[in-house]
């Protein structure tokens, strides 16, 4: 028989249940950690070792971010819902029911759309400059060959025959 070897595991199983609360917070693995009072490499050893405090966070982490994205796309469309003021008349409270409207937003709009449609949306668009046949455009290539020391002198070089030739 052999011994364990190494500190006893701190691990309940009770914790499944509480790092899902917390990742539906938004906390991270490093905030689970702290919270459990233990490294993060630790935390990376539960998950191996007790399948359900996996997707316990796994699970945590899924339903918030779906709430921020829910969130970020009424935001970015508009939305409206239903509201109460509370009002005072003649000493007695009065509730008064309205819908309450927001516009677009903008910005919420620009972020969603850079993020799902990156290759429409973003900001720095990517070009590919080739010559024939997909390869090297002939200036380059022939620049390539052209020693630094040529490129900097100055002076009528290999470099500007090089240039000159195109």
């Amino acid at each position: 028989m052999t011994k364990a070897r190494g500190r006893p595991s701190v691990y309940k199983a009770a914790n499944a249940e509480q790092a899902f609360k917390l990742c539906l917070l938004g906390a991270t693995d490093a905030d689970l950690a702290d919270f459990f009072d233990v490294d993060e490499r630790t935390i990376n050893r539960w998950k191996q070792a007790h399948p359900k405090f996996c997707q316990s966070i796994k699970g945590g982490k899924r339903q918030a971010d779906a709430t921020v994205a829910e969130s970020l796309y009424k935001r970015a469309n508009g939305y409206e819902h239903d509201a109460v003021k509370i009002l005072q008349y003649e000493g007695s409270p009065v509730i008064v029911p309205y819908v309450e409207r927001y516009p677009p937003d903008t910005t919420a709009a620009i972020f969603w759309l850079k993020n799902r449609r990156p290759e429409v949306w973003r900001d720095k668009q990517l070009h590919e400059h080739t010559g024939k046949g997909g390869g090297p455009i002939e200036m380059a290539a022939r620049m390539a060959e052209v020693p630094d020391e040529e490129l900097f002198s100055g002076r009528d070089s290999a470099a500007s025959r090089a240039i000159g030739a195109g």
